[in-house]
């Protein structure tokens, strides 16, 4: 029987069994200790590769937060092209490619291209098998003392950090007299640009008054 208006709701089986769904957090200090033990060991483990990409320098999104910059998902096809970099073998040197990011500024390419090539520099590049070098590959002495100071490189974030520069390089804008009230000249230009026109008709009127007054 279908439903209709205001009638007594059919067969109303609302018993559910909702503890089965009920989801609880205990073990949030014990699943915090595991996951930097897990850390430890990956970075142990992959030692002395870093333990993590590097990423790009990118301008958060929207008027809010845009003065920020943050690390973005990969380094676009051009900018990788601009430092000379292959994208396949981006890939296998620990940098992260988003093929679908676009360079809309000069300023942000230049400065990722310039990561770029900062990080290639610092790159030691181990050959994938012992005394079969290539080119590009790093010495047998670049080799031996990178794995010497294994311990002290965990990621390319603390090598290559990514910082906000404050705009205001003169001071903190408390060092600034205040000679006026920013509110109130903002709120008069307001109501000057709002009121021009009628500030305007009334002139011309009055002009044209005393015009024919004069006659």
């Amino acid at each position: 029987m279908a439903i209709k208006h205001n009638q007594q709701i059919q067969k109303n089986h609302f018993h559910k069994d909702w503890q089965r769904y009920v989801r609880v957090h205990f073990d949030q200090p014990g699943k915090k200790k595991s996951r930097r033990e897990a850390r430890v060991a990956k970075a142990a483990k992959v030692a002395p590769r870093p333990v993590d990409k590097l990423r790009p320098v990118v301008r958060c999104p929207t008027i809010k937060y845009n003065r920020r910059v943050r690390p973005g998902r990969g380094f676009s096809l051009a900018e990788l092209k601009a430092a000379g970099i292959p994208r396949k073998f981006a890939a296998t040197i620990g940098i992260s490619v988003d093929p679908r990011r676009q360079n809309l500024s000069e300023e942000s390419l230049k400065a990722n291209v310039e990561r770029l090539q900062e990080y290639r520099k610092r790159l030691i590049l181990f050959p994938r098998r012992s005394g079969q070098t290539k080119d590009g590959d790093a010495s047998a002495e670049e080799v031996k003392a990178a794995k010497k100071g294994d311990s002290t490189v965990k990621s390319t974030s603390e090598v290559l950090p990514i910082k906000n520069v404050v705009a205001f390089e003169e001071g903190p804008i408390s060092n600034y007299p205040a000679t006026e009230n920013a509110y109130r000249v903002l709120r008069d230009n307001r109501s000057e640009a709002r009121y021009q026109g009628a500030r305007e008709k009334r002139a011309k009127a009055k002009a044209d008054e005393a015009e024919a007054k004069k006659k």
